[in-house]
């Protein structure tokens, strides 16, 4: 797949490109340039990050980093099964438990939300670093609320990291998922307190809970673009509307010509008349009708429904 020019490699994480050092030069350029493209569409093409972590793959699958960066294009890209199985593989390379969150997520997106409860209470969540913790809490509450269980969800997310007024990178995301569960278990006026909070500490819009937050307030959202363009739109005339204008101009036209024919006849009248008069000067004149026994040609069209 191509690769733009202003792509070099360069723009991997320093430990990353540690890594690769341990490929042939050019090898080690590729592998970090189809690693840099993975990075740069995982948000929004989740498919083409797949594409080049495919290529990345092919070409360096001893490399931990690959493997990782290969799960997670999986992953975004909802390949839950092929996912899992990058990241066992990075696990096994590296002995790290950075993954065990993630691939307890794969479990759910596999729909095997009890496996995913049973690694939330592994040994290896104590080996997790703050981060990783709140990480672990979140599957966990999905994984509740996949079983139906909302209540227990709920609880689930209620903790310290909840608590604290100190906003962190987990901040935003933790209470707009215990928002969510409340509103689920139909507990609005909770739930669009703890939107508003979300919305406070969701300083880069990695959620959407100013939206959640203003459906909740009633507030509706109207595409001002949309509305100018249907404005700006000539409306269109409907079929019967042409058909009846396209009717009348027949009208008007056979009206003209009926009017033209009667004229004819009274001039051919007015000419039998005067050679009656020069041939018989004595004889008494006989009226003459004008109006000429003459039938509209107009068309018997049914008139077209009204929409």
């Amino acid at each position: 797949m191509p690769i733009p020019d202003d792509v070099t490699g360069e723009e991997i994480d320093k430990d990353v490109r540690q890594e690769l050092q341990s490929l042939p030069k050019g090898l080690a350029e590729d592998v970090a340039r189809n690693l840099v493209m993975v990075a740069r569409l995982i948000d929004e093409d989740p498919e083409g990050a797949y594409a080049y972590s495919k290529i990345a793959l092919r070409l360096a699958s001893r490399v931990a980093a690959v493997r990782e960066a290969a799960g997670f294009a999986a992953y975004a890209s909802q390949k839950y099964s092929e996912a899992l199985a990058e990241f066992r593989a990075a696990r096994r390379m590296t002995g790290s438990v950075e993954l065990w969150p993630v691939m307890a997520d794969c479990e759910r997106g596999l729909g095997r939300p009890e496996k995913a409860l049973d690694m939330a209470g592994a040994p290896e969540v104590q080996k997790l670093d703050k981060a990783g913790q709140v990480e672990m809490r979140l599957v966990a509450a999905g994984a509740r609320r996949d079983m139906g269980q909302l209540d227990a969800a709920i609880v689930t997310l209620q903790s310290p990291e909840l608590a604290s007024n100190s906003v962190q990178p987990w901040t935003a995301r933790l209470r707009y998922a215990y928002a969510d569960a409340l509103l689920a278990a139909g507990r609005e006026g909770e739930a669009r307190e703890w939107f508003a909070k979300a919305v406070e500490s969701d300083k880069d819009g990695s959620t959407d809970a100013s939206d959640r937050l203003a459906e909740l307030d009633g507030v509706e959202f109207v595409d001002v673009l949309v509305e100018d363009e249907d404005e700006a739109e000539p409306e269109a005339k409907s079929e019967p509307e042409i058909e009846s204008e396209t009717k009348d101009e027949f009208d008007d036209e056979d009206e003209d010509d009926d009017e033209v024919e009667i004229d004819d006849e009274e001039d051919g009248d007015e000419e039998d008349e005067a050679d009656a008069e020069e041939e018989t000067p004595q004889a008494a004149q006989a009226p003459v009708d004008g109006d000429g026994d003459v039938e509209d040609d107009e068309d018997d069209e049914d008139d077209a429904p009204q929409s």
